[in-house]
């Protein structure tokens, strides 16, 4: 029977999934990995910073809070030219998504327009679109969705009850308020969290529960690991077992059945066999190129050697009803009747 789709896991069920033999739980992530998806294709988005630093915010993990002497210096929101520059190179190097991050808590309403044409302009290009502008008012997701954008980011960073050790000016609720208006403008969403920021597992098992228990699961949900940058306050924090990021890929995997789940931030510090480990637990997206908003990550040359040594290949994207989306282009069967571009030859 094919991996059921739920909204009500328990901790106790999460913990007691991060508990179970690492094999064992590789061994069930991955058959539902493969129930739903091809488990040789990923999903390649890039993704670029269009308005840097100067942040009134104090995550503790960021780099681009104004608050932080980090020698991240505050900029203006890119020009569209210089945008569309950086998302053709993108698109040329494999990319299907072209992701764009603007550090605000949010933006104002006069932002709005500008921030509408890019995306506008992007998709034109045939790339799918995502931004992540933080909190959102009243109507701008629905500004943001009839200019062609197709997925809102927004994460949650972590459990519930860790959430303000992380974060203090803004709640968790908040988060959740921008999700729903998300949701409710008819944006797909790409949500998850950070790990190795001195959480406990169980801890970790709440940001996941987290995430699958939202009204409906993000289409994609990006697991970072922590990249500590100094002048920030996580910038000595212990760095996670590699093999527990894993377990956290894996319970992921399990737990959202059909989203598609990104291995993020904090690739550069793992190793080519701590990433195959990740694709075969559950992962299906990366981000590709040597930066992320501020933070480095493999160059497109590793990545596509990477692809070659482990058989993987990136999906294709597809223009289908006007809208542009991820598919699997090659061996996508019947699949599961859901429309996640799962082959259900795989």
């Amino acid at each position: 029977m094919p991996a059921a789709v739920r909204h009500d896991w328990t901790r106790d069920e999460v913990v007691a999934l991060f508990a179970l033999p690492f094999n064992d739980l590789l061994f069930r992530s991955h058959a539902v990995h493969r129930e739903h998806h091809d488990p040789n294709a990923v999903q390649v988005s890039t993704l670029l910073s269009i308005k840097t630093g100067g942040c009134p915010e104090d995550c503790a993990y960021c780099p681009q809070a104004a608050r932080y002497d980090t020698g991240v210096q505050a900029q203006k929101l890119l020009e569209i030219d210089e945008v569309l520059q950086r998302a053709r190179a993108a698109k040329d190097a494999g990319a299907s998504r072209f992701c764009m991050g603007a550090a605000w808590r949010g933006p104002k309403d006069r932002d709005i327009p500008k921030v509408a044409a890019i995306v506008r302009a992007v998709k034109d290009l045939g790339l799918e679109t995502c931004a992540t502008l933080g909190l959102l008012g009243d109507g701008h997701a629905q500004a943001l969705k009839d200019a062609g954008l197709d997925y809102y980011n927004h994460n949650i960073d972590t459990a519930p009850e860790f959430y303000g050790e992380i974060i203090h000016t803004r709640d968790y609720q908040d988060r959740l308020v921008t999700l729903e208006q998300v949701r409710d403008a008819g944006l797909k969403t790409c949500c998850g969290g950070i790990v190795g920021m001195g959480e406990t597992r169980e801890q970790r098992a709440g940001l996941l529960q987290a995430l699958a228990n939202l009204p409906a699961h993000p289409q994609s949900v990006p697991i970072n690991q922590l990249v500590p940058v100094p002048g920030t306050p996580l910038a000595d924090a212990e760095p996670l077992d590699p093999f527990e990021f894993v377990r956290a890929i894996a319970v992921a995997r399990i737990l959202m059945p059909r989203s598609i789940v990104r291995l993020s931030a904090g690739r550069q510090q793992m190793d080519d066999a701590v990433q195959a480990l990740c694709f075969f637990a559950g992962a299906g997206s990366i981000f590709l190129g040597d930066k992320l908003l501020t933070t480095g990550n493999p160059d497109v040359a590793a990545d596509h050697a990477l692809f070659r040594r482990l058989d993987l290949h990136p999906m294709e994207v597809v223009e289908q009803a006007n809208t542009v989306h991820a598919d699997i282009a090659e061996g996508a069967a019947a699949g599961c009747g859901q429309g996640c571009g799962c082959s259900a030859a795989a």
